[in-house]
């Protein structure tokens, strides 16, 4: 199989109307990866060496997605939406052989609202393909087949499939359904799909008559069974939750099997990507988006967020953490309750435990950042950074005002606005002189049982008018 050549066509130009949203359907996503990113994922990873995608009109935004997932991608349009046949022939140029090279020995066939397919299924199906059989199909047995076209099986040959509308009464008890998704041996595809007619009422081509046309020029259709949730399709937002919940699920058990421990399994959100070390433990309800690198010995505690994260060995993170994108931690770096980090690097050991936001900045390691403290990043008109030596120690409730640099071993007093830079080794104090007014607390709760107020003269003398 390795040494056969593969052409993976997409179908994205649908509209997907009850979606009821301004996004294409194909940019929609499913473990935080769009529907399409992940449809040429299994292409790829099926052997897919070509890739080709078919878009409506005005879908620029989903072909520019494309592009920048699969750089040699071919986009097509179908400037007329009259079915799956003639979408896939808008991509005709791929299909046909190329100058002076032959056509791709197997022709997939995808659709971009068919997203949990999986490769393993397709290496399957176009290993159907071969000797004389020029089609295979993708089935599955629905729990409930209402509404899907069937397979017409003989004995392991595919016949025909049966739109659901056109079926026998003795048709319609076949459990066996078409899952839409079909693999064209390249020697013939061309010609089956060039054949088919506009033969329904709508006038539009289905793709699903190519096994009608194989078996007429002498050739087999075969049909390889998967389960529902491979070919499970998404028209709705209501299946796009089911879809969701089919991949979580999926993801939670690829990641016990590869060692991690998850206390509750079922309150975790994993994205497509999220990568794990060995020895990871994730406490319940953390939610990981696109990007999030995990490394060995980590601890996620409960109701924490990473996105677009890098944590280092034997990091500890939260409860109640949020990791944005751009975050980089190093070995055994500390990020403690209701902590933000932004486009920050935390390097070795520096601990950050208690209700602080550190953006656009760099902490060295072993530094210390106290509760409370805000890099205050931004001026309103661009970002600025934060330079935080080794060693540092922070105090509590203290702004750092970038740009600004505190340098190795500093200590910032707690309380402090911090403006300019802070040399190694040196304290920097940036807040007012206190001022002690003695007995005044207690005036004040004696003025409180009489029912005056903090403006009484007694409390607070107002200071002499001057003369002009």
């Amino acid at each position: 199989m390795s040494r056969r050549t593969c052409l993976a066509i997409v179908l994205a130009a649908g509209e997907g109307t009850r979606m009821r949203s301004a996004t294409p359907k194909a940019l929609h996503a499913v473990g935080g990866r769009t529907l399409i990113e992940h449809v040429l994922a299994s292409a790829a990873q099926a052997g897919g060496l070509e890739l080709a995608v078919v878009v409506g009109p005005g879908h620029d935004v989903v072909a520019a997605v494309a592009k920048r997932i699969a750089p040699n991608v071919q986009i097509f349009e179908q400037s007329e939406r009259c079915g799956t046949a003639h979408a896939v022939l808008a991509a005709k140029k791929a299909i046909a052989p190329k100058s002076g090279n032959s056509a791709a020995d197997d022709i997939l066939v995808m659709f971009v609202d068919t997203p949990l397919v999986q490769a393993k299924t397709l290496g399957a199906l176009r290993a159907a393909l071969g000797g004389d059989a020029a089609v295979a199909v993708l089935g599955f047995r629905p729990a409930d087949p209402s509404g899907y076209g069937r397979l017409l099986m003989r004995g392991d040959e595919l016949i025909a499939i049966r739109e659901d509308r056109d079926l026998s009464a003795q048709e319609r008890q076949i459990g066996y359904c078409n899952g839409g998704l079909m693999a064209l041996s390249g020697k013939h595809a061309l010609t089956i799909l060039e054949r088919i007619g506009n033969a329904n009422a709508k006038g539009e081509y289905y793709l699903s008559d190519a096994v009608a046309i194989a078996r007429d020029m002498g050739l087999k259709a075969l049909a390889i069974e998967t389960s529902e949730d491979d070919v499970r399709g998404i028209n709705s937002k209501a299946q796009l939750a089911q879809a969701e919940a089919v991949l979580q699920t999926r993801l939670r058990t690829a990641t016990l099997d590869a060692g991690v421990t998850m206390i509750a399994p079922e309150t975790v959100f994993l994205s497509a990507d999220t990568t794990f070390g060995k020895d990871v433990t994730i406490e319940p309800n953390v939610v990981f988006g696109p990007g999030v690198t995990v490394e060995d010995g980590a601890l996620i505690r409960a109701f924490s967020h990473l996105e677009g994260a890098h944590v280092g060995k034997g990091a500890r993170i939260g409860p109640f953490a949020r990791l944005r994108p751009g975050t980089d931690l190093g070995k055994d770096v500390h990020i403690g309750n209701f902590v933000e980090v932004k486009q920050a690097t935390i390097e070795a050991g520096a601990k950050a435990n208690h209700l602080s936001y550190i953006g656009d900045a760099r902490v060295g390691p072993g530094a210390n950042i106290g509760a409370g403290t805000i890099t205050c990043n931004y001026d309103g008109v661009a970002k600025h950074h934060t330079d935080i030596g080794a060693g540092a120690f922070i105090g509590s409730n203290s702004a750092l005002v970038a740009p600004v640099k505190i340098g190795d071993g500093a200590y910032v007093g707690s309380g402090s606005v911090v403006t300019k830079n802070v040399p190694a080794d040196a304290l920097a104090l940036g807040r007012a002189k206190q001022t002690n007014k003695e007995g005044w607390a207690k005036r004040l709760r004696q003025l409180k049982g009489m029912g005056k107020t903090l403006r009484t003269k007694k409390l607070v003398k107002k200071k002499p008018k001057k003369r002009r």
